[in-house]
């Protein structure tokens, strides 16, 4: 299944899909569409989540095998919807039904809050075990949203998070059973519906500028 948008009430609930949602060039221009039609129809908030076992599996890194030459444009767009989604001017939550890997987790960590599946899926971020970096554009995500002590144990340690696990480290804001995760996202940004747009993009924009500025940033 490919990503969806549908409406609770007037929150915006943006599925990704069923597979392990990887952050394929065509994948990211339809959450990019998706988010334009969010906010052209008006949405008051946005919930994103996804219908299989896994929120996103991150990077699709058999593209970038495939097409080395492209890296730093391939990698400039995953950091530009990251950006977008850290200062869209709605509030924003992950529902995280299962996994999140990569830069599927740090796609979660750019939403306001985060709601993970309590008994089943982890949240990982592997690269010190795959041999990636952190590009500082991606470093400056993760340090904005963690305390210190998560950040470390997060991006040094390669660790799999349960949602308890999480839920302890204030990775994510709750835990929820498997049917139940998308229902407490939404529950979670109901009061927060009607915010004036402007106001609060320009908000985000101050609380995370120095963030946008690394993600978007030539050779990020």
């Amino acid at each position: 299944m490919m990503s969806t948008l549908t409406y609770h009430e007037k929150i915006a609930v943006l599925d990704l899909g069923d597979n392990e949602n990887r952050f394929t060039p065509d994948f990211l221009d339809a959450v990019n569409a998706h988010l334009d039609t969010a906010l052209a129809e008006g949405a008051h908030a946005l919930v994103t989540t996804a219908s299989g076992k896994f929120y996103s599996n991150g990077l699709d890194l058999d593209w970038l095998l495939a097409n080395g030459e492209r890296t730093q444009w391939y990698i400039g767009r995953v950091q530009a919807l990251f950006a977008r989604v850290l200062t869209l001017p709605i509030s924003t939550a992950a529902a995280l039904p299962g996994h999140a890997f990569g830069a599927g987790a740090m796609l979660a960590l750019a939403h306001d809050y985060r709601v993970m599946r309590a008994d089943r899926g982890f949240f990982c971020l592997p690269e010190v075990d795959i041999r990636i970096p952190f590009t500082p554009g991606m470093a400056a995500l993760i340090q904005s949203k963690l305390t210190p002590k998560a950040a470390v144990a997060a991006m040094t340690s390669g660790r799999r998070f349960s949602g308890i696990d999480a839920s302890a480290l204030d990775i994510v804001d709750a835990t929820a059973g498997e049917a139940a995760v998308a229902t407490a996202a939404l529950a979670m940004l109901a009061p927060l519906g009607g915010k004036d747009p402007g106001t609060l993009g320009a908000i985000k924009n101050t609380m995370f500028g120095p963030v946008v500025a690394k993600l978007t940033e030539s050779g990020s």
